[in-house]
């Protein structure tokens, strides 16, 4: 079996367009459907479907994918670690960031660990909360930041830190007569919200937030990344919630941000480190060590 028959495989199944994948592969399309012929006939399965309608992946096809995926990460991955070897690092740590969990204190820890343990190489990953799950599960990361400690017994999920969330709202908004917008109030009004797959953990602890009133929002929008999510709160579409340090890495110039008044204490969005419960390497250790406050004696982690 032979490497350039699955990245082609691949490429087609991505394309599902067997002219389209020729040309994204600088090939012609007989050799194309050459190689797919011969991976089918070695495995014995068939793992396209061709009719009228055009090329689809068969379930045998859909499964190959997955698992093909999981081994080029593999093989990228050890590229990856040889150079980082040959660089002169002696380690290296995958951190996949999932739900806008990349923030100013996360840059500050990376910093840190450049400045403490120079031999580790870090890589970051950006990733929805779900592959970041399956990645961790299966050996892609090492470790990651997310919204979201709903992780299953396997993942370890610790507390790292919250920010303040703050909800922000077109510069002419009626609500801005509140100095805090009280949270019955503003459900009044249209939600901007969170993508379920891209902000998973964010969601659910908006979710919750919303759950204390009994109202139920009115959700025009879902944005995948806070910059769609300021656009559409700018254009008027309706209120978002972020943190109120996103608020000051992605300022714009026509929202305008209001605490939340609530009825039990302030309104936090909670970030997590989550890793394996097994195989913690001495690195990632010394990574989770560095996270906790100096002096503290938090041992969920470890």
């Amino acid at each position: 079996m032979e490497l350039r028959h699955l990245r082609r495989f691949i490429v087609l199944a991505e394309e599902l367009h067997f002219t389209r994948a020729a040309e994204r592969l600088h090939i012609e399309q007989s050799p194309l459907s050459r190689s797919i012929k011969e991976l089918e006939g070695e495995l014995g399965v068939a793992l396209f479907k061709r009719d009228r309608s055009g090329t689809s992946l068969t379930p045998a096809g859909e499964v190959y994918l997955l698992n093909l995926r999981r081994v080029f990460d593999s093989l990228d991955q050890a590229a990856v670690s040889a150079k980082a070897a040959a660089a002169g690092y002696r380690g290296m740590l995958r951190i996949a960031v999932s739900d806008g969990a990349a923030e100013p204190r996360l840059a500050t820890l990376l910093a840190h660990c450049r400045e403490e343990d120079p031999e580790v190489e870090i890589h970051l990953f950006d990733v929805p909360l779900a592959e970041q799950l399956r990645g961790l599960r299966e050996g892609v990361f090492d470790a990651g930041f997310a919204h979201s400690c709903d992780t299953g017994n396997d993942i370890v999920a610790g507390f790292v830190w919250s920010d303040p969330l703050v909800v922000v709202m077109a510069a002419r908004h009626p609500l801005l007569v509140h100095a805090q917008i009280p949270l019955d109030k503003l459900l009044r009004y249209p939600l901007v919200m969170g993508h379920p797959y891209e902000c998973e953990g964010y969601l659910q602890q908006i979710v919750k937030l919303l759950s204390e009133v009994n109202a139920e929002p009115i959700v025009v929008g879902q944005a995948s990344s806070l910059g769609m999510a300021l656009t559409l709160v700018a254009a008027g579409y309706g209120l978002c919630f972020v943190t109120a340090s996103q608020i000051g890495m992605y300022g714009h110039p026509d929202v305008v941000a209001r605490e939340l008044q609530m009825p039990q204490g302030e309104a936090k969005l909670m970030t997590y480190l989550l890793y394996p419960r097994t195989g913690v390497s001495e690195p990632l250790s010394r990574f989770i060590k560095r996270i906790q406050p100096r002096g503290s004696d938090n041992t969920q982690f470890l």
